[in-house]
């Protein structure tokens, strides 16, 4: 099976995959906005179809958060999750001139954890930082 990476993707493409894994639809214009201002994206494609994608957004600094880590069900244990995060990893790395560091965040899919360590992240909360959290906030604005 040959599966290509690109550094691009559709927004019809992006809504699509986070549909097959269960993760809720972004608006169009809000989810291209997003696409467009990721620091970096790679998505793989098999056959001209989507099955996977990963993004990395950042203030351009020292803070960087891998998103967005989607693989289709039926295309997982193909190693295009990890070959996408070391895509990501290679252009965090690469990204950093000497004495410079970098803090990049993640935040796991449940039961998603060990994937990740591979790569070097730890699971929170540890003895050296407490648990992530998030919140999602829904405009309730009517015109």
């Amino acid at each position: 099976m040959e599966i290509n990476y690109i550094n691009q993707i559709s927004v019809k493409d992006y809504n699509y995959l986070r549909e097959a894994v269960g993760w809720h639809k972004v608006e169009e214009k809000q989810a291209l906005v997003g696409i467009q201002n990721s620091a970096f994206l790679i998505s793989a494609v098999h056959d001209d179809k989507p099955v996977g994608l990963a993004r990395v957004v950042g203030d351009g600094g020292y803070i960087v958060i891998i998103v967005d880590v989607i693989v289709l069900p039926e295309y997982r244990g193909k190693h295009i999750g990890k070959t996408m995060m070391q895509k990501v990893m290679e252009y965090i790395t690469n990204s950093l001139q000497d004495g410079q560091w970098v803090m990049v965040n993640l935040m796991a899919a449940k039961e998603r954890e060990s994937f990740y360590s591979q790569f070097g992240f730890e699971t929170r909360p540890n003895e050296k930082a407490g648990a992530g959290m998030a919140q999602y906030i829904v405009c309730k604005h009517t015109e």
